[in-house]
């Protein structure tokens, strides 16, 4: 698949087969990856890749902490000023509509809430991580790790799409990062960034029809020293 058939046919993907993904498929696409450019190349993405009993583990110590704030080891915004709010709350209003479950309808929210803690029914899930010492390096925060990461998650869903998968980046895989250091033992020195989930679209749910708009560049775009 040439790249921009990748970058045309990816999208984030809300409902996966329970069928797992192949270790050696994995592995191929993480090592194709690793190509991301990095700040002064030092690369400084590390994962930690869950399946089977372990993933099924941290989705269990997820739901039962559901009612629980988020505790993520990056800060989030919890409020988002104009054009990004606008722009989140027609992802919003697409999903309602495909799922049919309407914003006064509390259990309903909650269920599909669930259903991203559950990390919408995904095999397997890429958990990104960095050093905190890297990321805190003394006075305030060194952003760059987090600009590489996003590198190294794109080719992730690049490459997924070309295998003929499907991802979703998600910061809720995040959110009970404690959950994630006692199953799978990251330690304290490491921040986990967010999760991919990643594996077989379920093209018979509905919400696979979910796919966002994007803005025209020239309202994001400006020229310069162009005839």
């Amino acid at each position: 698949m040439d790249t921009i058939t990748a970058i045309n046919k990816r999208k984030s993907i809300r409902a996966f087969k329970p069928d797992p993904v192949p270790q050696p498929v994995l592995r191929e696409i993480m090592e194709l990856a690793q190509r991301a450019p990095s700040w002064a190349n030092t690369q400084p993405w590390e994962f930690a890749i869950a399946a089977g009993s372990k993933l099924e583990e941290i989705k269990q110590g997820f739901i039962a902490k559901a009612d629980k704030e988020p505790a993520l080891d990056i800060i989030r915004p919890w409020g988002f000023p104009e054009p990004y709010d606008g722009r989140i709350r027609r992802l919003a209003s697409t999903e309602q509509k495909i799922t049919g479950v309407k914003r006064e309808d509390r259990e309903g929210r909650g269920w599909w809430r669930m259903q991203g803690l559950k990390n919408y029914g995904a095999p397997t899930v890429i958990y990104i991580c960095i050093e905190r010492s890297f990321y805190f390096p003394g006075d305030g925060v060194n952003a760059w790790l987090l600009f590489d990461c996003g590198l190294v998650a794109e080719n992730i869903m690049l490459l997924a799409t070309d295998y003929g998968l499907g991802t979703v980046a998600q910061a809720q895989a995040a959110h009970y990062p404690d959950v994630l250091r006692k199953v799978l033992g990251i330690p304290d020195s490491k921040l986990i960034v967010l999760g991919i989930a990643i594996g077989y679209p379920d093209e018979d749910n509905p919400i696979i029809q979910l796919r966002t708009e994007r803005e025209p560049l020239d309202s994001v775009a400006r020229w310069y020293g162009f005839d």
